[in-house]
């Protein structure tokens, strides 16, 4: 067996969202590829039978692909994708056309036009020519290419089949001419102008005031329709979206935030409207962030997340509505709630689906784990199922149609794929149905050594239990061998939590000899409110305790040798790094990732001044408690070399933050080295890039491993 090398990076497909079909009998997934000679992470779609009698048929080679869809008979499978003009909508000439010799040479300047714009596509600074995501759909009766639905200059963002099967509603942005002339200024380099107070977004750029709207299309003409009244607004718009869904009543539900300062506010109400544009109405009172609507199989009531639009530590819930119900009569999404008696936050990133007319089908953070659960909708008294999932592998997302569950489950071990599953048998603890429908990783899997993946938990000097993935050595044996180098790597959040899951930075560090452990800090979500609650207000003292504890606890094991110790973390988890340093000296080297290190001066700078204000004030209300909890206050007590990454183009955590950082140690003679990654947002994307951020801290540890030692070549022995 081998250990995995930094390149193999480019063999691993990690599959991102699932959706079955309405019969149940087969189920779509999306999956993340690489490919090196671009140096891109495309999406592409895949189909397999539920029942896994073969194994997935890609569907799209060329371009990327998400948000896939069953229309209602299941006879199409439509997903957004960014790819060229279909060629149906291109083949002939329009009778506007002006007359054009045939000599060739426009073919020639099409060709090298296709050339030029084989860069990333959309952003600020994008192209026109550029192709925009746009809807698509497979007929996977008939066969063939995709086929092209949409077709708006500045994209498509999301979609949802209406319940006939013959029309599509999209949220896209819909600029006047005045708005389009200020877009292609922008995109010819002119200058940046806004009014707006959220005039960022992590991942957009520069904001403007252009307006989103739901346009419902026929999906074989392309014909479209302005929804007036159906329009997105808020803060939180450029980062969650409009989220149309239609139900079968023939209502469609979005969000939008109409209160009276929208970007002061990080409410996101639940609306419906008709297919017409007629009959708007607010289902919630504006106290709720509500997202991920599904409408019941009958279309009378609609189900969704909701979360307190400031309290990010307060476990989000399933609400449960009626259409008919109006928040502002008396109801509230408090009072909607099926899963509140869990004191558990619904997963990231999921939604929850129907399994009848009365269950829902949900997932959950539930101690250090994302698992199903199954709510009735009559009554706030959900249950833990699938129990056959174990504790030692993640549910990343799960879909449920026609008596079937497809899941994405991520072992440590064994990789992550898509597997399916009867409703019937998720009670059970060995589901004879439970079938692996991918394989997408086995043959890198199968020639590299896998690591050890442990629970482990212990106390902090308060006397909490903190709890951690550990990760081991595949040669390693706890029992017997001598402590290992190790490293901490801290989540982000802090409203996240880390579970057992496959991830090749952890792999490849346990194939180079390094301990990992991953602790749930308090602030982590998945273990109830109180727990994550413990950070509100405060920053940097509790956190640092967890980590530097959780070192102490594995060397008392034997398992660690705290001389040989890097502390490491991403986004929140950069802010905890540069705090431990600046409390602790437990350990040998650190590397602050994507961070904010002064509160103070990120403020206004980034896109998160809504959740700055509520946590902890304006700045210039409480400069006390903006010097308190950033680490630049305390810089003079970093004694720990110390690496600072960033993106340049990161809004969430700005790159000034990492230079102030790095500066600050550097000045004082402390060993320091900055890397900022060119045209990345808040997570790396480029494969290259990920490749070099996994060795320049690999390499920066091994710089400052008192024992690490290298070979003529300067390579790592």
């Amino acid at each position: 067996m081998a250990n995995l090398q930094l390149n193999d990076f480019h063999d691993v497909t990690r599959p991102e969202a699932v959706a079955v079909s309405p019969d149940g009998e087969r189920v779509a997934f999306v999956g993340r590829e690489s490919d090196p000679e671009e140096d891109k992470r495309p999406a592409s779609l895949f189909v397999a039978p539920a029942d896994g009698s073969r194994d997935p048929h890609r569907l799209t080679r060329v371009s990327g692909a998400s948000q896939p869809k069953w229309s209602p008979d299941g006879t199409r499978l439509a997903f957004v994708g960014t790819r060229e003009e279909d060629l149906d909508q291109r083949v002939g000439r329009d009778e506007d056309d002006d007359e054009s010799d045939d000599d060739g040479d426009d073919a020639e300047a099409d060709e090298a036009d296709e050339e030029e714009s084989d860069g990333d596509s959309g952003g600020e600074n994008g192209g026109n020519d550029e192709p925009k995501p746009q809807v698509w759909y497979f007929d996977v009766e008939l066969g063939g290419d995709a086929v092209q639905v949409t077709d708006r200059e500045e994209g498509v963002r999301e979609f949802d089949w209406g319940p006939d099967g013959e029309r599509i509603v999209v949220s896209a942005r819909d600029p006047t001419d005045d708005q389009a002339e200020m877009l292609a200024e922008r995109r010819d380099d002119g200058p940046i102008e806004i009014e707006r107070l959220q005039h960022k977004a992590n991942g957009t750029g520069w904001l403007d005031d252009v307006t989103s709207y739901l346009f419902v299309v026929d999906v074989d003409t392309g014909e479209e329709q302005r929804l007036e009244d159906a329009y997105g607004q808020g803060a939180r718009e450029p980062i969650f979206g409009l989220q149309p869904a239609w139900g079968d009543s023939g209502r469609i539900a979005f969000a939008s935030n109409r209160t009276d300062r929208p970007d002061d506010s990080g409410v996101m109400d639940l609306y419906t409207i008709d297919p017409d544009g007629s009959n708007l109405r607010k289902l919630t009172d504006s106290e709720r962030r509500t997202y991920a609507y599904e409408w019941s199989p009958d279309g009378e009531r609609i189900a969704f997340v909701s979360g307190d639009p400031d309290n990010w530590y307060r476990p989000a819930e399933i609400c449960v509505a009626d259409p008919g119900d109006r928040a502002d009569d008396g109801d509230s999404a408090e009072d909607w709630s099926v899963t509140a008696s869990l004191d558990r936050t619904v997963a990231m990133l999921t939604a929850p689906k129907w399994l009848d007319e009365e269950t829902l089908l949900a997932a959950i953070g539930d101690e250090g784990l994302t698992r199903l659960i199954r709510a009735p909708v009559d009554r706030d008294d959900p249950d833990r199922v699938f129990s056959a999932q174990g504790r030692d592998r993640n549910a990343l997302v799960a879909h449920a149609a026609g008596g079937t569950v497809g899941v994405v489950l991520s072992d440590p071990v064994d990789g992550i794929d898509v597997f399916a599953l009867d409703v019937d048998d998720l009670d059970a603890a060995e589901p004879e149905s439970l079938t692996r429908l991918s394989a997408l990783n086995d043959e890198l899997l199968s020639g590299i050594d896998a690591p050890q993946c442990r629970r482990v938990s212990y106390e902090n000097a308060d006397g909490e239990e903190i709890e951690a993935i550990v990760h081991l050595p595949p040669d390693f044996d706890p029992e017997t061998d001598d402590p290992r180098p190790v490293i901490a790597s801290i989540h982000g959040g802090p409203m996240s939590y880390d579970a057992p899951a496959w991830n090749f930075q952890y792999t490849y560090w346990t194939d180079q000899g390094y301990v990992v452990y991953r602790p749930n800090y308090r602030g982590s979500t998945s273990y109830g409110r109180a727990f994550a609650e413990s950070l509100m207000g405060t920053r940097g003292d509790l956190e640092t305790d967890d980590v530097v504890s959780g070192l102490e606890a594995l060397a008392d094991r034997g398992w660690a040798d705290p001389d040989r110790s890097l502390v490491t973390g991403f986004s929140y988890g950069g802010i905890t790094t540069a705090n431990v340093v600046t409390r602790s000296d437990a350990f040998t080297a650190a590397a602050a990732e994507h961070g904010i290190y002064d509160f103070r001066s990120t403020f206004g700078t980034d896109d998160n001044h809504l959740w700055h204000d509520w946590e902890f004030g304006l700045p210039w209300e409480e400069p006390e408690r903006y010097a308190d909890i950033s680490s630049i206050t305390d810089v003079d007590e970093i004694e720990t070399p110390l690496l600072v990454n960033a993106g340049d183009q990161d809004w969430r955590c700005p790159p000034t933050q990492a230079e102030q950082l790095y500066v600050s140690v550097r000045k004082q003679g402390v060993p320091a080295k900055l890397v900022i990654y060119r045209n990345e947002h808040h997570n790396v994307s480029r494969p290259e890039r990920q490749i070099h951020r996994i060795e320049s801290i690999t390499e920066w540890f091994r710089e400052h491993d008192p024992e690490h030692e290298t070979d003529e070549d300067g390579d790592g022995a």
